[in-house]
């Protein structure tokens, strides 16, 4: 098949004002993502059409030409070289909001307009139609005709994390302006939707990561509860299947069939509240989450979940704040080696021992009665206690580590890998190598106790956040040597 239909979109145009270069790309978008979706069920009721359906990404494209450097404070919103700098875009109604921000900082910082057109991306037949949600793409073989022979579909070499992971081929002549393209974003929104059974327009820019369901009963409650406070800012609540709830007391009825990774928002009109993602328990599904969650560009996720306290003065029901991890789970090895240091980040750090304090109500000195400061360690073996000692326990001593998980180490990591401010605040449930172990009647007395207060701290860790200049919030910690420009 030589024949190629497209659309016919306005030409390339600069634009100086950031509003109208982003509802061009909500134009150029909605225009090619309808031709597909045009094209498809044309084709799903009269049969192969005799020209292939094409329709590309819009793109935004950046040209400078000086060395001259902008204010250096900022970890974001400028090009680190002059040249031609470009990214896709996929669902700009979406990301009106951030790409209206960063747009806006590339024609300030630069003195420059940007460019916005049609790029050279396809846009797979698969994503177009998961946009407007009212179809499906059959599987292979069953439309009739060989599906790729007449519409593009996802391709999963060019759908990569090259950029974040700092492995791009820097000779390739157009440098990136974001840390995705939009075939990786529209890859991560699918999976999104699958993983947490809610759409991504619900999540809400401060991610809180459990390890356990108490939390998620919690959560509710509390939501409930700014539900019913005219003033709180929270206007919805929505849960597994989209169900969204606007009432204190309205029902909120789960969907027969919960998803891997049950989603909360607690959501704010400007998308400034909190989304709770119950990861279960492991090192996998603590980077499937943050791998697809870190195409919405939060401000900030943190875990607040159970660990086994490693230090005989620690006790149940204590606290422990991570100023380091140490990655024994594995899984992002190929993507951020061992050798790369994880810091800590002195906002988030703040914020959360400012939360303790508040919560517990003690203050100074006397927070150290119920919380440590120190290094976690997390493995990808929830029996770890039951290997031969001198292994794993030598190795921890040695770490200074002071607590134990599954999931931390691999949240924070992915969090630098992704650059998205990242923390962790655990709360002790057990200590195998001191005799006292989670068993029934320990942790529900444990649960009936702490996990109202561990949720609340977190939470109030995050409206801390949320009044925090981005500026100060993205830190310069998290950027590489030729960073792109979009946070």
């Amino acid at each position: 098949m030589s024949l190629v239909r497209s659309p016919d979109g306005p030409p390339a145009e600069d634009f100086t004002d950031a509003g109208a270069a982003v509802a061009r790309l909500e134009q150029l978008y909605d225009q090619a993502t309808g031709f597909i979706r045009d094209g498809f069920r044309a084709a799903m009721r009269e049969g192969r059409p005799d020209a292939r359906i094409r329709a590309f990404y819009p793109e935004i494209r950046l040209r400078t030409t000086s060395y001259a450097q902008v204010d250096t404070r900022l970890s974001f919103g400028h090009v680190a070289r002059p040249g031609i700098h470009a990214t896709t875009v996929t669902r700009p109604d979406l990301f009106r909001n951030y790409l209206t921000q960063q747009v806006a900082l590339l024609i300030r910082n630069h003195g420059q307009p940007v460019t916005i057109g049609a790029s050279s991306t396809p846009i797979p037949v698969h994503f177009a139609m998961a946009a407007d949600g009212a179809d499906t793409v059959p599987q292979e073989g069953a439309a009739g005709f060989t599906l790729r022979d007449v519409f593009d579909v996802p391709d999963l070499s060019n759908t990569n994390d090259d950029i974040v992971n700092g492995t791009r081929d820097p000779d390739e002549g157009i440098g990136p302006l974001a840390l995705f393209t939009a075939q990786r974003v529209d890859y991560s929104l699918a999976r999104l939707a699958h993983y947490t059974a809610t759409t991504p327009e619900h999540f809400q820019n401060h991610v809180l990561f459990t390890n356990y369901q108490f939390y998620v009963s919690e959560f509710e409650a509390y939501a409930r509860s700014r539900l019913a406070e005219a003033d709180s800012g929270y206007v919805a609540l929505v849960g597994p299947g989209n169900t969204e709830i606007t009432a204190p007391d309205a029902p909120m009825e789960p969907p027969q069939k919960l998803p891997q990774m049950p989603t909360y928002h607690l959501k704010r009109a400007d998308g400034s509240g909190i989304t709770l993602v119950n990861i279960g328990v492991g090192p996998s599904n603590a980077k499937t989450a943050t791998d697809h969650i870190a195409v919405l560009r939060p401000h900030a996720w943190l875990m607040v979940g159970h660990c086994a306290g490693l230090r005989n003065s620690q006790a149940l029901g204590d606290f422990v704040l991570a100023h380091a991890y140490l990655r024994e789970d594995g899984v992002l090895d190929d993507d951020l080696p061992v050798w790369v240091p994880i810091p800590a980040l002195a906002e988030i750090q703040i914020a959360l021992e400012r939360a303790v304090a508040e919560v517990s109500e003690l203050d100074g000195f006397d927070v150290k009665r119920i919380m440590r400061t120190g290094t976690v360690a997390s493995v990808d073996n929830r029996n770890w206690e039951l290997r031969d000692q001198s292994g794993p326990v030598q190795r921890l001593s040695q770490s200074r580590a002071i607590a134990l998980d599954m999931e931390s180490a691999t949240i924070a990591a992915n969090g630098y890998r992704f650059r998205v401010p990242y923390g962790t605040l655990l709360c002790v449930s057990d200590k195998p190598l001191h005799g006292e172990l989670k068993l029934p009647g320990m942790a529900s007395d444990f649960y009936n106790t702490q996990v109202s207060r561990h949720l609340s701290i977190g939470i109030r860790a995050m409206e801390s956040l949320r009044s925090m200049p981005l500026e100060r919030l993205h830190s310069r910690k998290l950027r590489s040597f030729d960073e792109t420009a979009f946070l």
